[in-house]
């Protein structure tokens, strides 16, 4: 699972017939734009930027039905996809339809392969890994299914520079952290936990107190610390909006204040995530999006976002020089067994592949540690 299943308002529908297979036409993929939580492609923007954001969209879109839905072996379809999309690298023709879209958009914007490498590793990683011990580990997840997104954007538009990059980075994260925290239930079924474990700890929560239909009042102070904490990522990162101009600050503005809703959706269900996740009404999405939007047209906040965007780029790179010099296997992920294009994953561990550059550490260093019940992190109504 991941960004492109970034939920704010209603659930997306189940993906059109025959979106699974590797063959699938990028007319029939992008079918399912409209039912997505944010605007794909704006109308607002100009023809040829729709297209490369609609090309985009389409192989994310692709890889990620692949990843979660897909009948039989997903690895080895994802195994196929990678091997294909290599090929606009190389200098070949792919054969898959979405991928022949794909390549015009990155050799038109001289995008880079890795992002898109990155989501394919996260949905291999999805196959084999099922819990994530520490928050470390959950944010390092999302350096692979939610970080390539915003920098695929970034590049489309010619803005991908090192602290636009940072605070993109923090905002994808926290987009994909509110995700995972109103479909816990969702996820369960799914035999997965996207909850870090040490959390589950510490404030004394069991994987049965999950399964639930009605949060217990641990599980609220749980799921309040986590919403406080995916929160204060999201407002790192929000000067983003400040650093883009024109149409695309709009829509900058509208994944901040639809990160912020999705996140109050939570608030204001009391935490209880179990009966089913959280929504946000559009009215109150659209309240968020034009208070981030009315934000950066403050004075002195075109500054402070200059000065945010610096810091978060010293901590990305203070990160990746500390992974660098760490073991390449990220200890602490639980994995569900099995092989991917990076060969055996002992159980225990996140495959090496995961570990990128410019990952979570710092982000998590900036944000408190689990808080036991009974803390003054923002008491549920229904944990009182």
């Amino acid at each position: 699972m991941t960004a492109i299943d970034a939920r704010t308002g209603p659930p997306r529908p189940s993906a059109h017939p025959g979106a699974t297979d590797l063959t699938t036409p990028t007319e029939q993929v992008l079918l399912a734009a409209p039912a997505e939580n944010f605007p794909v492609a704006s109308r607002l923007l100009p023809a040829a930027t729709r297209d490369h954001l609609n090309a985009l969209y389409v192989f994310g879109r692709l890889v990620d039905d692949i990843g979660d839905e897909a009948p039989g072996d997903r690895l080895a379809l994802l195994d196929e996809l990678a091997a294909d999309l290599e090929l606009i690298w190389s200098g070949g023709e792919p054969k898959l339809p979405v991928h022949r879209r794909l390549a015009h958009t990155v050799r038109a914007c001289d995008l880079p392969a890795e992002p898109f490498r990155r989501l394919v590793q996260a949905n291999r990683q999805d196959q084999i890994v099922t819990r994530y011990d520490t928050y470390e580990d959950l944010v390092q997840y999302c350096t692979l299914s939610a970080d390539p997104i915003g920098r695929m954007v970034l590049g489309v538009f010619g803005l991908a520079t090192p602290a636009r990059i940072a605070l993109s980075d923090r905002i994808c994260t926290a987009l994909q952290l509110a995700e995972h925290f109103q479909d816990v239930a969702e996820d369960l079924a799914a035999g997965r936990i996207y909850v870090p474990l040490e959390d589950l700890d510490a404030f004394g929560v069991t994987e049965a107190d999950l399964a639930a239909p009605v949060a217990s009042p641990a599980v609220r102070h749980l799921m309040a610390f986590e919403v406080a904490r995916a929160r204060t990522l999201l407002d790192q990162g929000a000067p983003l909006v400040n650093l883009v101009g024109g149409r695309l600050r709009l829509a900058m503005a509208g994944f901040v204040g639809g990160g912020r809703a999705a996140l109050d959706a939570i608030r204001r269900a009391d935490y209880d995530m179990l009966g089913g996740a959280p929504k946000a009404p559009k009215p109150r999405m659209a309240a968020f999006a034009a208070a981030a939007w009315a934000r950066s047209l403050v004075p002195g906040q075109a500054a402070a976002a200059r000065a945010a965007g610096t810091a978060a780029t010293a901590a990305t790179a203070a990160t990746a020089s500390s992974t660098t010099a760490s073991s390449t296997t990220a200890p602490g992920a639980a994995a569900a067994g099995g092989t991917g294009s990076s060969g055996p994953v002992p159980s225990g561990t996140v495959p090496t592949t995961a570990t990128a550059p410019g990952g979570g550490a710092a982000v998590a260093s900036a944000v408190p540690a689990p808080a036991p019940a009974g803390s003054d992190v923002d008491v549920p109504e229904g944990a009182r």
